[in-house]
């Protein structure tokens, strides 16, 4: 007995399905984003430093284009300037 085999036409590769990336994001997301942890992006939150925050509850959201376009670290005056 012969065995047939299958032949198959040339392998397309599949496109990966688009997905629109959230408006908001949680915090974890957030802090993976800015490669910060956890408790560090909360806590410049508490201090009010992070724009974009929208409370709901005890939920907390982070707009995406605020986040993107926030520059931490460089918002103050240097170490020795007056504000």
């Amino acid at each position: 007995m012969s065995r047939r085999t299958c032949q198959k036409g040339p392998a397309t590769p599949a496109e990966p399905p688009t997905v629109a990336a959230p408006e908001f994001l949680t915090v974890e997301e957030s802090a993976t984003l800015l490669r910060v942890n956890r408790k560090t992006l909360y806590e410049a939150i508490r201090l009010g430093q992070v724009p974009g925050i929208a409370r709901l509850g005890r939920v907390l959201r982070i707009r995406r284009d605020a986040l993107l376009a926030w520059r931490p670290g460089n918002g103050g005056p240097a170490l020795g300037e007056k504000p």
